[in-house]
């Protein structure tokens, strides 16, 4: 009876194993052992595949593991991001979107999409001033567009408090989900072979189609690739389409160099947030929109 509880289930954990080592002996004279840990890739056929940081592939007989056990995956530097740091990521998605700063409010504006994102203040962070007076900047700013004026703030702060107090309408609430690249794409199947992949913004961003059957965008920003645009066609639904477009996606990003990624969800996006969670994605922090009660 092997002293661990090890086996076929932790395809794809991380683990640390004691193996012995035949033919040697140890400093006391007698067996041999050694510490190997990584990632399970394999279980099967009486070895053990454990993968270890380096990208080494350690090929074990189970017979050899005196013990072991799942330890929890080590933490990616790159998750530990600023609420502001992550939410200024957006800018890279919308290639054209231009910025003016207020403090460290910024206020975005695109001349061609009518999306959120690029169309609103970044409402996070010291704007240098009164938050009165700094939504009134962000109105002027907006109105002298001929845009709605709209500010994103993250669930919470006083700069919600600010906008709640002045009239603001509620419009839609978002989740910062974000995740290690390499662990994530352990959990996905293969990339699809023959997706149809159109690069665009000076390579930076991809726009990969699955034939007729779903479409994802990405976009790199030093070693964040942001996930965006999925959209699976209604009689692909629940068919593991979605999968096999991030893993797509993902694949073309640790090419490229991506060690995180990262995503929006609207948190009444039920199957959505399914979806990320099952991949190893968490919240990092939510953020609402809100807009002027005047046009």
């Amino acid at each position: 009876m092997p002293a661990h509880l090890l086996g076929p289930h932790v395809v794809g954990k991380r683990i640390v194993v004691r193996r012995l080592v035949p033919g040697q002996t140890g400093p006391t004279g007698g067996p041999a052992f050694t510490d190997i840990l990584g990632v399970c890739t394999s279980w099967a056929d009486g070895t053990a595949v454990i993968e270890r940081e380096s990208g080494e592939q350690v090929r074990v007989p189970v017979a050899e593991i005196v013990s072991g056990k799942p330890v929890p995956p080590r933490p990616n530097v790159r998750l530990r991001i600023g609420v502001r740091e992550a939410e200024l990521l957006s800018a890279a998605i919308f290639p054209g979107t231009t910025s003016e700063p207020l403090g460290e409010w910024v206020l975005f504006d695109h001349e061609v999409s009518v999306r959120r994102r690029p169309n609103s203040a970044l409402a996070i962070g010291d704007p240098g001033l009164g938050l009165a007076a700094a939504l009134d900047r962000v109105e002027s700013y907006y109105r002298s567009r001929h845009k709605h004026p709209r500010v994103k703030v993250e669930v919470g702060s006083a700069a919600e408090e600010a906008v709640v107090e002045r009239g603001w309408v509620e419009d839609v609430t978002v989740e910062f989900q974000l995740a290690g690249l390499a662990a994530t794409r352990r959990l996905l199947p293969p990339p699809v072979e023959d997706a149809r992949v159109e690069l665009q913004a000076n390579d930076a961003q991809v726009l990969i189609n699955l034939r007729d059957t779903a479409r994802i965008m990405g976009t790199m920003k030093n070693d964040w690739l942001a996930i965006h645009d999925l959209e699976v066609a209604e009689p692909h639904r629940r068919q593991g389409i979605a999968t096999k477009a991030l893993a797509t996606l993902l694949e073309w990003g640790a090419e490229r160099g991506a060690r995180a990624a990262w995503l929006h969800v609207e948190t009444d996006n039920d199957a959505g947030l399914a979806l990320y969670e099952g991949l190893g994605f968490t919240e990092h922090h939510r953020c609402r929109y809100y807009s002027s009660p005047t046009p």
